[in-house]
């Protein structure tokens, strides 16, 4: 299996961000269920229909309506190891729209956002996902600060956290309840 994410690399994630392991610790809880890996060791994945849709301005809508939608279905998700043929089949269809769609490793990143990560290219992205964790908490980092996320997760504004990161759905999702949960559980750990 690949790397595990390091306690001296979330520390120093942590001293970077300015905020608190625990904050860190959740938003992996709520992402990733802890792991950024399957079992296989391949980085967890989820191919985003609706993003494959608009990273192809809706070429498969019609013809794959399973892996191209204009609008987000939780139903054609397969997870886990299944969700890689979901990837390999849109990657049949436009590759780099297919990597760009997907959410990856222990923060789902989505791929579009490669740059603000901090990455010079989608291959350099994918390489850091493939690698270990500790990658894959750098490529976080260097979201969040693009992203001008440090101070919400800092505070622990999580509305404003997750609106940030997960999108204007995310009170229908209950991401900020969740990471509230899985923060206050760190904290009860430390």
């Amino acid at each position: 299996m690949a790397g595990r994410l390091t306690e001296g690399a979330i520390a120093r994630a942590a001293h970077r961000l300015g905020c608190e392991v625990a904050a860190i610790r959740a938003v992996i809880d709520v992402e990733s269920a802890g792991a950024g890996f399957l079992g296989d060791g391949r980085p967890k994945v989820l191919l985003e229909a609706h993003v494959f849709s608009r990273e192809t301005g809706g070429y498969f809508d019609h013809s794959h309506p399973t892996l191209s939608t204009r609008h987000w279905q939780r139903d054609l998700y397969k997870g886990g190891a299944a969700e890689y043929l979901r990837v390999y089949q849109a990657a049949q269809l436009n590759g780099e729209a297919a990597m760009r769609a997907c959410s990856w490793g222990l923060f789902q990143i989505m791929g579009f956002n490669f740059a603000e990560c901090g990455e010079k290219s989608l291959h350099g992205f994918l390489l850091a996902m493939h690698h270990n964790e500790d990658a894959q908490l750098a490529l976080f980092t260097g979201f969040i600060e693009s992203a001008s996320l440090a101070a919400p997760l800092r505070s622990r504004d999580w509305a404003t956290f997750a609106r940030g990161y997960n999108g204007s759905s995310y009170a229908r999702n209950q991401y900020d309840t969740k990471l509230a949960a899985a923060y206050a559980q760190h904290k009860g750990e430390g």
